[in-house]
């Protein structure tokens, strides 16, 4: 089984996507990674030079690059979502689980929102971004999580784990 995890910047993909693949045993790739492998670039510094639309068209090649393998994590960036050719690839080939995260957790988390690579926010800010990303991550999950402020990352997991279908 492949799973793939989407939702907002700090929804704590990365950070349970890890704990996730030691649990399974999984092998666990962040598109993040990918993404500033393939451009040389922090995130920031790519949406800075280049623009938002250079962001989502690198993580879409980034992702329909992947050669797959079963008995695998995929942590996918928050912008993911705004590409179609990679939401359907992933939705193909994988489970999609939505870590649905409060957006008073979310802004807390984001701290580093001018250095953090966020696609839309200097035209739209961050509850817009966060109102009209969860419907679309909504749309696409096949699990949706929902993260509260007191879940610890192993109870994010341990939720995950719960409702994965039986073929794990």
């Amino acid at each position: 089984m492949i799973i793939t995890l989407i939702g907002m910047p700090g929804a704590g993909k990365s950070s349970a996507g890890k704990m996730l693949a030691r649990r399974l045993g999984y092998c666990f790739i962040d598109t993040d990674d990918l993404v500033r492998e393939y451009s040389g670039a922090a995130l920031q510094q790519l949406i800075d030079e280049k623009g938002d639309l250079a962001l989502i068209d690198v993580e879409e090649q980034c992702i329909l690059s992947l050669e797959l393998q079963d008995n695998c994590i995929i942590s996918t960036g928050g912008s993911v979502i705004y590409s179609e050719k990679a939401m359907h690839f992933l939705q193909e080939n994988s489970c999609i689980v939505f870590l649905d995260v409060p957006f008073g957790i979310i802004k807390i988390r984001l701290s580093n929102l001018d250095t953090r690579g966020v696609v839309g926010l200097k035209d739209k800010g961050l509850y817009q971004l966060y109102r009209e990303r969860s419907l679309l991550y909504a749309e696409f999950a096949d699990i949706r999580i929902k993260v509260r402020g007191k879940d610890k990352i192993k109870d994010v997991v341990e939720k995950i784990v719960m409702q994965l279908p039986d073929k794990l």
